[in-house]
């Protein structure tokens, strides 16, 4: 007792000039109690640490067995076998730990697919101690975001209601609530410090919440929510040289996690978004002078798809985006986060710039068209294609690899353990052009193949940048 009166006492005496200077009424602020001077999130996280799980996934890896001296010598192998010389992988079990968020009552949990990633089980486990197997009913590899069901069998769910990322602002006070390093439930406490943040490099959507609230390994796929105790993001990544937080933490915006997690309750078993079918880039300085626009902000349109919605509703090459179903635009990665968390079947209101004037234009939100069919083809005899899976370029593969939407050429859509995977090629990778060949399709590929040249001269388009091999045999 006699420590809270000479908390209160010094507290009052720092307070006397700006009571003097304010007036009277000020009096009435000065604390008058202890609980009056304490601060305290505990209301918040009684409210919210119920609805936050570990995930458990287990997976089956391979690993290469010890090599031997003589290992290479088909003799050897011959009488001692593949397994003395490491030649046979060996399978071992590997677990990961992450975190979740219970989203419904009737069983829905989401997180990161990278934490279930090639999980063979999962299992989630309840902040009360309650354990069940998982059943993963849909995946999100371009948000990095996976949607989860258990069966509570009639026993009560807690789930975290939705708030609304666009809301944010920075300085907002924030809650992370995850499993780091498996220590157990933990909440942490910080602001918002920067919203919109790109190059994060973790998913196709760059558009992050930047907090920092301790975030570490195994917070992925927690929580990260506000004071009115509701789910604002997903914690997803962390900017580190030591593996710890060094507070700078990444968090999935609610508003995306929102759209997988309402077309996993309608029962879909791929996420479906809205096409742009255009490419977009950053206004520069230089850029918003030759536009006529007062500062550098908004989308550029550089290339559209000759069947992109944009272009059916009468938006340019050249033209600027400005603002999207309300929302201002600042950047060409806002106007795909934004576009791509809108509802399909409906329309959008656009406003954009051509020649320093202000248009607007409402925009069908369709979802990409698989045209040409994918012909998914997987590259066998002996080659340095071969173990390829290779497909027809649609607008529908160039949304799901990243692609950009006026590319040409057979995209790679998977690598096998192969001559191919040796050769460097990897999941993603245009092959354009082989030996002075256009591709246009797989069966242009193909027929050069049939060829056996035994000496091959590829040109591969990788992350926008064109590569160019030489092969033999």
């Amino acid at each position: 007792m006699q420590f809270v009166r000479q908390v209160l006492f010094y507290a009052a005496i720092a307070l006397v000039p700006v009571m003097l200077a304010l007036g009277p009424a000020s009096a009435q602020q000065v604390p008058a109690s202890r609980g009056d001077i304490a601060m305290s999130f505990s209301p918040v996280v009684k409210t919210t640490a119920p609805s936050v799980v570990n995930v458990y996934a287990k997976r089956i890896v391979k690993t290469q067995g010890r090599r031997q001296p003589f290992g290479a010598d088909p003799f050897f192998r011959r009488f001692f076998g593949d397994e003395l010389f490491g030649g046979r992988p060996r399978r071992r079990a590997q677990n990961s730990l992450g975190s979740g968020v219970i989203v419904d009552a009737s069983g829905i949990v989401v997180t990161n697919n990278h934490v279930i990633k090639n999980g063979t089980e999962i299992r989630v486990v309840l902040s009360d101690k309650r354990e069940f197997d998982a059943e993963l009913i849909l995946t999100d590899e371009r948000t990095d975001l996976a949607v989860l069901r258990i069966k509570p069998d009639g026993e009560p769910l807690v789930p975290l209601s939705l708030g609304d990322s666009d809301a944010l602002e920075v300085g907002d006070l924030v809650l992370a609530i995850g499993n780091p390093f498996g220590v157990g439930q933990t909440v942490t406490s910080g602001i918002v410090s920067a919203l919109a943040r790109t190059r994060v490099g973790v998913s196709s959507y760059q558009f992050f919440i930047q907090t920092d609230a301790a975030i570490n390994p195994g917070n992925s796929g927690g929580a990260l929510v506000d004071m009115n105790g509701r789910l604002i993001g997903i914690n997803t990544a962390i900017f580190s040289r030591s593996g710890g937080s060094n507070g700078i933490g990444f968090a999935i915006p609610v508003n995306m996690v929102r759209s997988v997690i309402e077309q996993s309750l309608s029962g879909a078993t791929k996420v479906t978004r809205p096409w742009v079918g255009a490419d977009l880039q950053n206004v520069t300085s230089d850029l918003a002078s030759a536009l006529g626009l007062n500062r550098p902000r908004g989308a550029l349109v550089s290339q559209l798809h000759p069947d992109s919605p944009l272009k059916k509703a009468g938006i340019k090459r050249g033209d600027v985006l400005l603002r999207l179903a309300g929302k201002r635009i600042e950047n060409a990665q806002e106007f795909s986060f934004r576009f791509a968390t809108l509802p399909v079947g409906e329309e959008s209101r656009v406003v954009f710039s051509r020649k320093s004037k202000r248009f607007k234009a409402d925009v069908s939100l369709t979802p990409a068209p698989e045209d040409p069919p994918r012909n998914t083809t997987v590259i066998k005899g002996r080659s340095p294609f071969t173990g390829l899976q290779v497909v027809n370029i649609s607008p529908a593969v160039a949304e799901e690899l990243g692609l950009p939407s006026s590319v040409e050429g057979v995209a790679v859509s998977g690598v096998k353990r192969s001559l191919a995977r040796r050769f460097g090629f990897k999941k993603g990778d245009v092959i354009v052009e082989l030996n002075e060949r256009k591709l246009g399709s797989v069966s242009d590929l193909r027929k050069i193949l049939r060829r056996r040249d035994g000496y091959w001269d590829v040109a591969i388009l990788r992350k926008g940048k064109l590569i160019r091999r030489e092969f033999g045999g």
